[in-house]
């Protein structure tokens, strides 16, 4: 079938991509839906700072790509060999497809699934297939879900089921926003009741951290970022106390805040410097936790001796180290319960030909999520 989808055929293009065009809107001829694959109508589709890195050249993909990789849609055909989705299913989609064989996913850590991170560093289907081409040329696949399209064929295992009642823009953020974001504060950090927290950069990831944080009864929450705008929003959100990140002495402000530094720091930013803020505002015997994407070229600095002497505690968290058959209907629930509120970080709708000037705006940090609409 032809499809309508945004290609990445150049990587670190200057910006404003407003006029550079990275994203060129081409049409695809798609492939049906291969053994234990799922064709799926994309209904929305959010535009998050992974999709960014990978059009700046921050995290080299194979090119050209169909990009997009947090989304919500329709189930419209199923391959060989599935037999618990049917068209009309509502979905989310899941950037990791998960095995359930390999030893991360015996563990429980279906994040870290391994052949989906090799099928995903190819641009591959997990199935080893690439669905999309034009001309005869092969387009790789983003993450195996390439959402910035009207239509996708992923694997089964990059599908999660979802209550068709709730609306297909709002189940779109549970695929990467709310899972990363919600999951690094719940399962990652492991944040308790009654605890201090710190989120250091605001944007759809870190708001969520910050719900999440909220959700499971942090009485302080310090919020953390570069833009009045979003401190404002995380103050409405529940915040306790907000401050700008290039504020002068912060590290001395935020301990004196917290008396002496939060148990747990959330870095969500992407940067180093946030990181090593991270750190440093986490007290004594506390636990700091990135799941900002920094430059793979770039390297973090920190007393050694800091991790022994005062038993820090350093993580990384992928997708929120999420188990998403599990964590994406508890969060739901939770939605609908009014308990996590995350349709309050919806901004800007747009269309195909708004995405370069889209992501204009996230790349200055001038928005929260936006959601192509195909």
């Amino acid at each position: 079938m032809k499809i309508k989808a945004a290609v990445l055929r150049e990587m670190g293009l200057p910006r404003p991509y407003a006029q550079s065009k990275p994203l060129i809107i081409e049409e695809l001829d798609l492939e049906g839906p291969g053994e234990g694959e799922v064709l799926v109508q994309v209904k929305a589709a959010g535009l998050c700072h992974s999709d960014l890195s990978v059009i700046d050249g921050a995290r080299p993909r194979p090119l050209p790509m169909a990009i997009g990789h947090e989304a919500a849609g329709v189930v419209t055909e199923v391959g060989r060999g599935v037999t618990d989705l049917s068209p009309g299913d509502h979905v989310v989609m899941i950037f990791v497809p998960s095995c359930g064989h390999c030893l991360p996913c015996a563990e429980g850590r279906p994040a870290l699934c391994e052949p989906a991170a090799v099928a995903n560093g190819e641009g591959r289907l997990m199935s080893g297939a690439k669905r999309l081409s034009k001309g005869g040329e092969a387009v790789n696949h983003h993450m195996g879900v390439s959402a910035f399209a009207e239509y996708a064929v992923v694997s089964r295992n990059s599908l999660v089921k979802v209550d068709p009642e709730l609306p297909l823009e709002q189940a779109a953020l549970f695929g990467c926003a709310v899972l990363t974001g919600v999951g690094a504060a719940l399962n990652t950090a492991g944040v308790e009741p009654g605890s201090s927290v710190a989120v250091v950069g605001l944007g759809g990831v870190g708001l969520n951290a910050l719900l999440g944080a909220l959700l499971v009864g942090a009485q302080q929450v310090v919020a953390i970022d570069l833009l009045d705008s979003k401190l404002d929003l995380a103050r409405q959100l529940g915040a306790t106390e907000a401050f700008r990140a290039d504020q002068e002495g912060i590290v001395e402000a935020v301990k004196e805040a917290t008396g002496g530094g939060v148990d747990y720091a959330l870095e969500m930013a992407g940067s180093v410097p946030a990181l090593e803020l991270s750190y440093k505002i986490t007290r004594r015997g506390g636990t700091t936790v990135t799941a900002g994407l920094a430059h793979p070229s770039k390297q973090m600095s920190l007393q050694a001796v800091s991790l022994v002497a005062e038993e820090r505690t350093l993580k990384g968290s992928y997708i929120g180290s999420c188990v998403p058959l599990r964590d994406i209907p508890r969060y739901i629930g939770l939605f609908k319960k009014g308990r996590l509120p995350v349709d309050r970080l919806m901004s800007e709708r747009v269309g195909f030909d708004d995405l370069n000037e889209a992501f204009d705006r996230l790349a200055e940090g001038n928005t929260v999520r936006q959601l192509l609409i195909p």
